[in-house]
């Protein structure tokens, strides 16, 4: 992955792991895709546009970077798909016990079961909010547990999981899947109070799978799987917006960029909605400030923050 030793070029006194309160993982995984194939050229192609976007963003008068982001080493484990996951699994829950704000950059959406896993190992009262075209409630396919089309399964079984943009899956999903907290893109379009009804849903402690197939293909037409009806950006925006001003978002993962080099829109929008999640996060947060996602004990019992292991935990 060539790209500039920190995050977007920023410099390097924001950039080191010491001082950063927020980690950024590349995880170029494309070992599952059934689509388009390309999204292992994904994070390199996302970081080469963030060295090109502004760092000054205008709705929230914030430098995000400034709060610091640490660039780690990508995840390359690629000999398998459940021996990538465990590597995303182990990675992200490392970070996480160094009480850093961890978001990861894919690959493909099976990276999701092990950044997912890791945070609900970490966080009670976990929610998942899923923002994708497609279910991906499958068991199994193609023979893996580890397959992109089951990136959300185990988290369906295990925490609570909200779903939104769907408009896409298979008849088979539907024993895995809760209605009552799936939004379906032809239904949200008609409800002007879609947004609201998903608060309602979430716990305090969220995490955020965002598979870019969400937007309409004709804002990111450069991913594996794209479907026609999906989000626009600034309704997206503004959702967003809303759970990290209301809930305890504790990290996100984007997923499923499949760049290509003749038109690099997609590869921009994709740098820019990460810029955007990060500036939403620490809106309110001066960058002197100590970042509080910790797993001090006196801290634990009274915040509704606080993780599922000991400090001594590996």
């Amino acid at each position: 992955m060539k790209t500039s030793n920190t995050y977007a070029g920023i410099p390097a006194e924001f950039a080191q792991l010491e001082k950063a309160k927020i980690v950024l993982i590349p995880v170029p995984y494309d070992g599952t895709s059934t689509g388009g194939k390309g999204a292992d050229k994904g994070p390199a192609a996302f970081l080469k546009a963030s060295e090109n976007m502004e760092l000054y963003d205008i709705e929230t008068g914030t430098e995000a970077y400034k709060q610091g982001i640490f660039l780690t080493e990508e995840v390359g484990e690629n000999s398998s798909p459940e021996a990538m996951v465990n590597a995303v699994h182990s990675t992200t829950k490392h970070f996480i016990k160094k009480n850093k704000f961890v978001t990861l950059f894919g690959g493909e959406h099976s990276i999701s079961i092990g950044s997912i896993r890791a945070f609900n190992e970490c966080f009670d009262n976990l929610s998942v909010l899923h923002i994708d075209a497609h279910a991906d409630l499958r068991k199994s396919y193609n023979g893996s547990e580890f397959n992109h089309a089951c990136a959300v399964h185990e988290a369906s079984q295990k925490v609570n999981l909200i779903q939104v943009g769907i408009r896409s899956m298979d008849s088979s999903e539907k024993a895995y899947m809760d209605e009552d907290k799936t939004f379906f893109a032809h239904d949200m379009v008609n409800d002007a109070y879609w947004a609201d009804k998903v608060i309602d849903l979430l716990t305090d402690n969220v995490f955020i799978t965002f598979d870019l197939d969400a937007f309409d293909p004709s804002l990111v037409p450069a991913t594996g799987t794209p479907e026609p009806g999906g989000l626009l950006w600034y309704e997206t925006l503004d959702f967003l917006k809303q759970v990290f001003t209301e809930k305890n978002v504790v990290g996100f993962d984007i997923v499923e960029l499949c760049p290509n080099k003749e038109d690099k829109s997609s590869d921009f929008l994709a740098a820019k909605l990460y810029y955007k999640m990060l500036s939403y996060k620490f809106t309110e947060e001066d960058s002197e400030d100590d970042y509080d996602n910790t797993y001090d004990a006196s801290y634990k019992s009274n915040s509704v923050n606080h993780m599922k292991f000991d400090e001594d935990e590996d």
